[in-house]
């Protein structure tokens, strides 16, 4: 399993962090040469169950290009990917009614970079640890697609 931000802290402290602040992350809206997107089907909150790009947060003192590298290889299991081999998306906020612990009155509050990358080989990209399954989906796919989270679908707007 791939080391997250939250690994260094309790899990009662991290919650108070999700309760206080926002937190800053990573998502990889990753194409392949057809021009599909790979979502993968979400195993944890917030997003529980739906379909959603990877992504991760950025820690404490790390910088965008470490952070990019670590959520590349702990998302699609790609090891060494430097962030100028992506295309800056744009700054997106993620609200979530929810968050990772499920406790009662405590939203998640996401305020994203969002990078575009082509893969080269789509043979065996994707790890397990925080979805379930991948597929890959044209934009107009994905925009039709009920189980795709909102915030995934607000990259192709």
């Amino acid at each position: 399993m791939a080391t997250t931000c939250a690994d260094f802290l309790e899990a009662d402290d991290f919650l108070q962090v999700v309760r206080m602040t926002p937190l800053v992350s990573i998502d990889l809206i990753v194409c392949d040469y057809a021009g599909r997107v790979l979502v993968g089907h979400r195993r944890n909150r917030p997003a529980l169950g739906t379909w959603s790009v990877p992504g991760g947060r950025i820690c404490k003192n790390e910088r965008l290009d470490a952070a990019f590298t670590r959520v590349v290889d702990a998302e699609l299991g790609i090891s060494g990917m430097e962030r100028s081999a992506a295309r800056f998306g744009g700054l997106f906020e993620h609200l979530y009614s929810d968050n990772f612990a499920g406790a009662d009155e405590i939203t998640t509050h996401y305020v994203v970079i969002a990078y575009f990358m082509t893969l080269e080989s789509t043979a065996s990209v994707g790890r397990f640890d925080q979805h379930s399954r991948y597929i890959w989906l044209t934009p107009e796919d994905l925009l039709a697609h009920d189980g795709v989270h909102e915030n995934t679908k607000a990259y192709f707007r």
